[in-house]
């Protein structure tokens, strides 16, 4: 494994974390939410009274969020070495994922590891393994 010292970027990303952890510690505290992003969006689809108006400020902040840090550095360029049809199936897998998984990678892996939970450590592990898999699979044996 070779790492990229030239993009390599540990405050940018220890600044990233400490935010993440603050904002998901916040919501926990303020709110009694966990901020897994799947269950955060999901509850808009079934809305509740009372229920809708700190959903939709914490996913206006993942949508401001970056573009409030390009105001002061320069945005790391997006690609996407995938078509239009593999974005679609991949989204669609995670979707079906975190319906069988009880939630997302936000919600096992920040908050539920942060919480002890034996359910989400299991959860994260799987999700990784099947990344594991899946970028070994489609890089190296089938490449």
């Amino acid at each position: 494994m070779n790492i990229d010292t030239i993009h390599f970027t540990p405050w940018t990303a220890l600044g990233g974390g400490l935010l993440i952890g603050l904002a998901a510690s916040g919501l926990f505290l303020l709110n009694g939410r966990i901020a897994g992003i799947s269950g955060i969006l999901g509850g808009l689809l079934r809305p509740v009274r009372g229920d809708i108006g700190w959903r939709l400020a914490f996913l206006a902040g993942l949508v401001a969020a970056p573009l409030a840090y390009g105001l002061f550095a320069p945005l790391p360029p997006a690609r996407i070495d995938a078509g239009t049809g593999m974005l679609v199936a991949a989204g669609l897998l995670v979707g079906i994922g975190t319906r069988y998984g009880s939630g997302c990678t936000s919600g096992h892996g920040v908050c539920g590891l942060a919480r002890r939970s034996p359910r989400s450590l299991v959860a994260t592990v799987s999700f990784m393994l099947a990344g594991f898999v899946t970028v070994f699979v489609l890089r190296h044996a089938l490449a």
